[in-house]
């Protein structure tokens, strides 16, 4: 028994001492877009109209991570449930610094507040396609130039870049279209022969040779402040909800407490992202009934959901309030698939 005690001793202190190349990942902070952040600052502030009073949440999840783990720590992680460990490389890639990972992280952070902004604005209809590069050997040419806003194609209106997607996609390469624009304040026109390119899915479609991008045309300003304790791009949806809480005709949560992940682009789209299973469990200890799961995450978020989590599936912007508004009216909306 004492050799026995004096072995386990050794085994103790030699493992909490023995560090292993994992990291820890666990339910993070989750934070109401809709609310204020630590130190009492609105998190989604509006300037120059009156933001709409809300009622429920709207919130982001996280996921938190712990690093330089000993042989000890990684053990105990690996039999709570509610952690995960994890090959350190998955978090920090092989000859990139702590600062470079965590600058990268900044950057998408911003990236994705930029993104749920234009993409909250394009769905209210105050936003604007803007040619941003013409190349030499472009269609366009000679006949659109930087800077010219693009106001319809084919007679039909565009406003954002979905907008302008769908009407190339049914145009076929090679048709000569007729593309008005303004620019400097002044209208006009211009007679475009498409050339082939390819989506964003891969699909054939026409295109009109030119680089855009989207802005806002909105009378007001929008900012998303937020310390630096979070980082990534998951945070996307979740910002673009609460903007359109604030600002859109129709209140999304009904009073209910919804939280959600994803990324997501100018256009709309919401894309998968990573540690779904710990921001689910973040989401119920803090009182979510509601979940908004990105299409991509389903397959791995029905494995193990905790109870009395509604999932919920979204692939879009327009979809995600689409889903909330049906729930407010006692509507089916899209679940995650079962197994």
């Amino acid at each position: 028994m004492v050799t026995g005690a004096v072995l386990l001793l050794a085994l103790l202190v030699g493992g909490s001492q023995l560090p292993v190349p994992y990291a820890e990942l666990g339910p993070g902070p989750t934070l109401d877009t809709l609310g204020v952040d630590q130190s009492g600052q609105q998190i989604i502030q509006v300037t120059g109209r009156e933001a709409d009073s809300t009622d429920g949440h709207l919130n982001l999840t996280t996921v938190s991570v712990r690093d330089r783990l000993d042989l000890l720590g990684a053990l105990r992680g690996w039999l709570d449930p509610a952690r995960a460990v994890v090959p350190r490389e998955e978090i920090f890639p092989p000859g990139q610094t702590q600062q470079e990972t965590d600058e990268k992280n900044t950057r998408d952070f911003v990236t994705s507040q930029n993104s749920a902004e234009l993409a909250a604005l394009a769905y209210l209809g105050l936003t604007e396609v803007v040619i941003s590069a013409v190349e030499g050997d472009s269609p366009s040419n000679g006949k659109l130039a930087e800077k010219d806003v693009i106001t319809a194609v084919q007679g039909k209106k565009v406003g954002d870049i979905t907008q302008l997607g769908d009407v190339l996609r049914a145009i076929e390469p090679g048709t000569t279209v007729t593309v008005g624009y303004e620019r400097g304040g002044r209208a006009g026109t211009a007679r475009v022969t498409t050339s082939e390119g390819t989506d964003e899915t891969g699909r054939t479609r026409a295109v009109l040779g030119v680089g855009v991008t989207l802005e806002s045309t909105a009378p007001f300003k929008v900012k998303i402040a937020l310390d630096d304790r979070i980082g990534g791009p998951s945070a996307g949806l979740m910002f673009a909800l609460g903007i359109l809480e604030k600002l859109g005709p129709e209140d999304l949560t009904g009073g209910r407490f919804v939280a959600g992940t994803g990324q997501i682009d100018v256009s709309g789209t919401v894309g998968p992202i990573g540690g779904i299973p710990l921001k689910l469990i973040a989401a119920k200890d803090k009182g979510a009934s509601v979940f908004l799961v990105p299409a991509g995450n389903c397959a791995e978020a029905v494995r193990n959901p905790p109870s009395g989590l509604q999932l919920v599936r979204v692939e879009s912007l327009t979809g995600a309030v689409t889903a909330l508004k049906d729930l407010e009216a006692g509507r089916p909306v899209p679940a995650c698939p079962a197994g």
